[in-house]
């Protein structure tokens, strides 16, 4: 499989949750030059929202959801 980790040179947002009773994890890297990782349910929903509210189709679309 393919390394889906985002990199500065392919910037995007990873999560994973392997199975139910696994932590979910993530990992965040935005062109502007922000990145961010976490492990836990509720810590990787709060990076989802922080980085498509502040980064990534944000800065597509002018910061307007």
């Amino acid at each position: 499989m393919a390394d889906l980790t985002p990199t500065p040179e392919r910037p995007g947002l990873h999560v994973s949750k392997p199975s139910s009773n696994a932590p979910a994890t993530a990992s965040a890297v935005c062109h502007c030059g922000a990145s961010a990782t976490a492990k836990g349910d509720a810590q990787v929903k709060a990076l989802v929202e922080g980085y498509t509210a502040n980064h990534g189709p944000a800065h597509r679309n002018g910061g307007k959801r």
